[in-house]
């Protein structure tokens, strides 16, 4: 058994920008899951009397204009970020493996055929694909689960033909064959553990993307129904009021950049880790 600081977790907590990753990522996910628990109010209270009030002892990002708390109403928006993305990125990612495992292994027709897809598919942009599909499916979470899944899986799918195709003629593969294995064995065996460390980069990376993009349909008025505790309708109602009340821009906005730092940083300490020639390299 592997000492626990050769393990992959043991040399990412060694790596500080990984560590402090980790760090921003553990208490975003802990405030979204006790919510109800640190939330000092009810998100959807609403205190007239108290409709813009500043940061204070009270308040502490404020409150919007219908006198609901800024920070028990982000803490919500967490849960609703997460649940988006952690099940956008799954669905596309599974997706994009299978599709694109399939396009590096199959026929070439059918490789021309799926490749050609994955470019049609990132060739629309998100938000205008968004627009579009809002148009004829009900507003809500699953219109921007649909979406991003739409939107995303082509791109796991490329990298995964791109690595099996690279492996598809390798000597280990050709002496399988030679051996008699047969197509589950050489998939399952050998092509998918060896695409599997560029897949949850990827994924790592993707994940505040797909929050950026479930806070700009909220804020565009496509995204989560109005009420709904969201990011980016904390922005949208700061941007209203941006002259007077500042600073619920600035505590939507806060969130989405601390995501974005914490997955970008562990998905760059990712690759280091599981590429063997940058690992050389450190």
């Amino acid at each position: 058994m592997k000492p626990f600081r050769r393990t992959l977790a043991g040399r990412l907590l060694a790596d500080p920008q990984a560590a402090i990753a980790m760090l921003i990522i553990a208490a975003l996910v802990l405030a979204a899951l006790f919510a109800d628990l640190v939330a000092p109010y009810d998100y959807s209270a609403m205190n007239l009397a108290d409709r813009f009030a500043p940061p204070s002892a009270d308040y502490w990002l404020g409150t919007d204009n219908l006198g609901r708390d800024t920070f028990s109403r982000l803490l919500q928006g967490g849960r609703i970020a997460l649940y988006v993305a952690l099940t956008a990125v799954s669905v596309s990612a599974l997706i994009g493996l299978a599709l694109g495992m399939i396009a590096g292994y199959g026929p070439r027709w059918l490789d021309n055929v799926l490749l050609f897809s994955f470019d049609t598919l990132r060739a629309y942009p998100t938000i205008i694909l968004a627009l579009a599909l809002a148009a004829l499916l009900p507003r809500g979470l699953s219109t921007v689960i649909i979406v991003v899944v739409i939107t995303s899986f082509s791109e796991y799918g490329r990298v995964v033909r791109t690595q099996t195709l690279s492996l598809k003629h390798a000597e280990f593969i050709l002496a399988e064959r030679a051996m008699g294995a047969g197509f589950g064995r050489i998939v399952f065996h050998h092509l998918l553990p060896n695409v599997l460390g560029p897949f949850f980069i990827i994924a790592a990376m993707n994940l505040p993307v797909v929050i950026t993009i479930e806070a700009g349909m909220s804020f565009l008025g496509i995204g989560v129904p109005p009420g709904t505790p969201s990011w980016g309708a904390t922005l949208k109602d700061g941007f209203d009021h941006i002259r007077t009340t500042p600073w619920i821009i600035i505590a939507g906005g806060l969130p989405l950049i601390l995501v974005t730092l914490g997955f970008t940083f562990l998905g760059e300490a990712l690759r280091d880790q599981l590429d063997p020639k940058l690992r050389r390299g450190r």
